[in-house]
């Protein structure tokens, strides 16, 4: 359902105090959004939310583990107390293990990978979803996935790509549950991509991965850079299009938010092509 009009809505944001999350956090509020967002680093959140409050935006923070349904609604708690409605939420939040053959991963990869991209977005829908519904009000869930899942995964990122192939799934089945029930809340899956590279705290999410879910073992590999990917002239995506992207597809009441792209359209027929031979619609790729 289009919500035309978002000036005074409230947007939830999880993963918000950087990368992607920051980005639509600044094209809300140019909207004339009420924002809360949500994110596991205290300080990058509170540095945030002092930035857009200096700039004259309503805005609060809520320290959350997405991983956790009892901390996620913990944060619905506070919103519908501070604003009694939701009417754009944003399962955003997300991390990327190290890239590795899929025989050379560990148990924690998949868990802790999955707790993030796929649980966070399975609590934040349990945990807003239904006083969404109760509000009666027009609202979208908004959930972030990867082109490199469900529309050309990556074998280096097997790990990742299976996540975010979940998220676009799970998206598809909300969406055609609420409009099966025509309820006011609709659902879009959100495609971050462009013409180079995500310049986004997931290269080093890392950073965030619990004690309790290390990796088993040391990479092969060494870690890559957006910076060292960005030397071999690789050029960089504005966040702040992709975050536009979003702002009007919410508008339109699209249900896929992805920029169009010639090479997407490809990419699906030749998958499509290759399913329907009976082959491995994923290329080879060398894992590097």
């Amino acid at each position: 359902m289009p919500i035309e009009d978002l000036a005074g809505k409230v947007a939830v944001i999880t993963g918000g105090a950087s990368g992607i999350g920051r980005a639509l956090a600044d094209a809300f509020a140019a909207e004339g959004m009420k924002l809360v967002l949500a994110d596991v680093e205290a300080p990058a959140l509170d540095q945030a939310v002092q930035d857009l409050r200096d700039q004259g935006h309503q805005v609060m923070g809520v320290i959350t583990d997405v991983t956790s349904p009892d901390s996620v609604t913990a944060l619905a708690d506070d919103v519908f107390a501070a604003h009694g409605a939701v009417h754009v939420l944003c399962n955003n939040a997300g991390v990327g293990p190290p890239s590795a053959k899929v025989w050379a991963t560990t148990a924690n990869d998949w868990r802790w990978t999955f707790s993030v991209n796929v649980f966070g977005v399975a609590h934040g829908v349990q945990a807003f979803v239904p006083r969404m519904l109760a509000s009666g009000e027009p609202g979208v869930v908004v959930n972030t996935s990867s082109p490199d899942g469900p529309i050309s995964p990556m074998p280096q990122a097997s790990v990742y790509a299976c996540t975010k192939a979940a998220v676009t799934v799970l998206t598809e089945c909300l969406d055609a549950q609420l409009t099966a029930d025509g309820a006011t809340v609709r659902a879009s899956v959100f495609y971050p991509s462009g013409k180079g590279l995500l310049d986004t705290g997931l290269w080093t999410s890392d950073r965030n991965r619990p004690d309790v879910l290390a990796r088993e073992r040391p990479r092969d590999t060494p870690a890559m850079t957006v910076a060292a990917l960005h030397a071999r002239g690789i050029p960089i995506q504005p966040l702040d299009e992709l975050a536009r992207l979003v702002v009007d597809g919410i508008r339109d009441g699209r249900f896929v938010m992805i920029l169009p792209s010639d090479q997407t359209g490809a990419t699906l027929r030749t998958r499509l092509d290759k399913v329907l031979r009976n082959e491995n619609p994923t290329e080879v790729h060398e894992l590097g």
